[in-house]
């Protein structure tokens, strides 16, 4: 069987950087590229500079066009407004697009919903396989729970994490929703970053804090006047998100276009 091709983007950050050194020890792919953004320093320089690895022969470019005509699979972890633009790509080249990417607004995910129709995108909000797991127990348990237990949702993330909460938290959240049968829009609250607002009743409270190196931490709490279960999760690794990424995309060069998630690769 051939090497599957594969891209890249993002290609020097620190998810980029972790899920490159992932590809090139794994013989079932052929790394073919990697991009970036147009200001960044190392466009043009070999991935060598940045893996500190011995020469690849391959530059660090931010013309993604001609990869993603070439590409059989890109794996996307970097920002919204990129990764929109890398969708169109993924669309016209009919590829497959595994998405690590948070923050969405609510206008783009409809894009993505609606490219799904055309291309194979497997996205989610957290790719570890634990968390996953993890959704899946915390739907079962929102489920058994009445409504006089109040729901938070806590994550902490490194200090320089934009969006909050978290897309893992969103995720989490809701499976609550879902197996609520609920619309998570009309009963999230938000909190203020560093500070715990109080959970209120028949509502999914969200707390966030960024600090430190934090990987991502994620607990959702049940709470009664009586009694407290904690559910929680902390990723140790970013290499856990990259492993899933990389599971994900030989997962779905098998697949046809539509909207997955790391449930549908996991479940298979």
């Amino acid at each position: 069987m051939k090497p599957i091709k594969i891209i890249v983007t993002g290609a020097t950050g620190r998810m980029g950087q972790i899920i490159i050194k992932k590809i090139i020890s794994d013989k079932s792919f052929k790394l073919i590229g990697a991009t970036e953004a147009p200001n960044n320093k190392f466009i043009g320089a070999d991935l060598s500079k940045i893996l500190k690895i011995r020469k690849t022969n391959l530059k660090i470019t931010n013309s993604a066009v001609s990869l993603f005509a070439k590409s059989d699979v890109v794996i996307d972890f970097t920002l919204p407004k990129a990764t929109m633009e890398h969708i169109k790509l993924s669309v016209k080249s009919k590829i497959v697009h595994i998405i690590g990417t948070t923050g969405f607004t609510k206008a783009q995910e409809k894009k993505i919903y609606e490219a799904a129709k055309k291309a194979i995108i497997i996205k989610s909000g957290n790719m570890s396989m634990g968390i996953n797991i993890l959704q899946q127990v915390i739907s079962k348990a929102a489920s058994l729970f009445n409504d006089s237990f109040n729901i938070e949702v806590l994550e902490t993330h490194h200090k320089n994490k934009l969006d909050a909460p978290s897309g893992t938290a969103l995720m989490l959240g809701q499976s609550i929703a879902t197996s609520k049968r609920k619309n998570l829009e009309k009963i999230k609250v938000i909190g203020k970053v560093g500070s715990r607002k109080k959970t209120q009743q028949d509502k999914i409270l969200f707390n966030s804090y960024r600090k430190g190196k934090v990987v991502g931490d994620h607990k959702v709490i049940f709470s009664s006047k009586d009694e407290i279960i904690e559910l929680n999760h902390k990723a140790l690794d970013r290499g856990i998100f990259a492993t899933g990424a990389i599971q994900a995309a030989k997962w779905g060069i098998k697949q046809k276009p539509g909207l997955y998630s790391m449930l549908n690769v996991l479940s298979d």
